[in-house]
């Protein structure tokens, strides 16, 4: 594995770049499985990762997941109690949150790793409730893991020639699966510690390794590569796939993007930390703009009376939520379908559009953000009354963060002091990418006439402009 980093600009720090090929993967994945070995921990066991993206930790999530050991892992920006939280409900039999604990993996002593992963990682998601829920898939066979592996390299062709560029933090489910993917049919990778507009262009000029064919970046993180003062350059024709998903992508940056690539280059997905639903390839979408797609093969999709959207996947796309049997039944009905409560419309050919996110997500530098956890937060503050918190359209992180709060009765005050106490108390108790960009304090907030808030009216009855978006996504870096 081979380390390196693009000149730093004056004042910023430089970002970790590594290079990871098959065989290095392959011997640093079997160290780390003896070393769990040697620790006791067996197939079902978990174990938590709480660190930024690193070649270590992706041959470590590897050999795990080779071995039947479900890596849990957490989102490296997190507060201590927010992350211990977390690690609280996932019950790990063991707990990595430094490069130390990291590097201690590398002493184990090698053993044989199965073929194809035995299970999937546990990353957390949240609802509307905004209590973090794991995405649990059990334990496979070898053929059912043989059948899951193959799903993915089907559709995106990973092969030994590949040299695949993580962009994405790895609490997001895409980056291992294209990064594992990619190492598993012989093929290289090159990880950034960070999402960075500059090194994502150096990376995939070649400068910092081999020339990358293949990378995800989220809308969020493609209109950042794109922007002007970047300097990217008018073509990257060594890329054979760039693959882009986990929020909608604006027209206009879409078709900037199409540009810059070569025929048959840009594609998308629609899914979720629970499953995939649909690909799309850009002569689909240059046919039926604002489409994502259609099933993925082995996958059924429908809508129903209410415009929900549901999948029915291969078997060994099943899942739970760990803990909660009833949110768990909730997300799948008789015929073996799931949703994950997005609304959409199919047209006659099957090609799935997208008519909203589900409930009031808000999707910040391509990170999910829940507002009634925000919320919960900021009520601890004096002199709240009332907090709703929304998303707003933003020009670089595709929505901020945007919280109206009503001032307690009687609280009196001036509203900067209190407007300074709620920064105060965000910092402290939730992590930056949470935390909201913009506070409006207002005499009352919108309810319907059975005193339900109108979250997703709230931007517009303050009488806010919302901006023209060229971004969102699926995991990068946090605002």
């Amino acid at each position: 594995m081979t380390p390196g980093a693009p000149p730093a600009a004056p004042g910023a720090a430089a970002v970790p770049v590594e290079v990871v090929t098959a065989a290095e993967a392959e011997a640093a994945s079997r160290r780390a499985a003896g070393w769990m070995a040697e620790h006791g921990l067996v197939a079902g066991d978990r174990i938590a990762f709480c660190l930024p993206s690193s070649a270590a930790l992706l041959t470590a999530v590897l050999g795990a997941l080779r071995t039947g050991i479900v890596p849990v892992l957490l989102n490296a920006t997190l507060l201590d109690a927010e992350r211990d939280a977390l690690l609280v409900d996932a019950e790990p039999a063991a707990v990595v949150t430094d490069t130390a604990g990291l590097a201690e993996l590398a002493t184990g002593r090698p053993v044989e790793l199965a073929p194809a992963p035995l299970t999937r990682p546990m990353h957390y998601t949240s609802g509307t409730t905004g209590r973090a829920k794991g995405v649990w898939s059990g334990l496979w066979d070898d053929q059912t893991a043989a059948a899951a592996l193959a799903d993915e390299a089907a559709l995106w062709h990973f092969g030994p020639d590949d040299v695949h560029l993580v962009c994405s933090p790895m609490h997001h489910s895409v980056s291992v699966r294209f990064a594992g993917g990619t190492l598993l049919a012989g093929g290289t990778c090159v990880v950034l510690g960070r999402f960075d507009a500059a090194t994502a262009v150096a990376a995939l000029a070649g400068r910092l390794g081999p020339v990358p064919t293949t990378t995800f970046l989220a809308p969020a993180a493609l209109a950042r590569l794109l922007a002007p003062e970047v300097g990217a350059p008018d073509r990257f024709d060594a890329l054979r796939l760039l693959v882009h998903a986990g929020s909608p992508c604006a027209p206009d940056l879409k078709r900037r993007a199409l540009a810059r690539v070569a025929p048959g280059v840009l594609w998308e997905f629609y899914g979720s930390t629970e499953g995939q639903f649909t690909a799309c390839s850009p002569d689909e979408w240059l046919e039926r703009p604002g489409t994502v797609g259609r099933a993925r093969q082995g996958r059924t999709l429908s809508v129903d009376d209410t415009g929900t959207v549901w999948c029915r996947p291969p078997d060994f796309a099943r899942f739970s939520y760990w803990g909660d049997p009833d949110k768990t039944a909730s997300a799948w009905r008789d015929d073996g379908s799931f949703t994950v409560g997005d609304l959409g419309r199919l047209d006659a050919d099957g090609y799935l559009y997208l008519d909203g996110r589900r409930d009031d997500l808000v999707i910040s530098g391509g990170v999910n953000v829940y507002p009634a956890e925000v919320e919960g937060a900021l009520h601890g503050v004096p002199g709240v009354a009332e907090v709703a918190v929304f998303g707003r359209d933003d020009l670089r992180w595709g929505q901020r963060v945007c919280a109206a709060v009503v001032p307690a009765s009687g609280a009196g005050g001036d509203p900067v002091r209190l407007l300074a106490a709620l920064e105060h108390h965000a910092s402290a108790t939730l992590a930056p990418y949470k935390r909201p960009k913009e506070y409006h304090v207002v005499d009352e907030l919108p309810r319907t006439s059975t005193g339900k808030l109108r979250r997703l009216e709230v931007a517009d009855w303050l009488g806010l402009e919302p901006a023209r978006s060229d971004a969102g996504g699926e995991g990068q870096s946090e605002p």
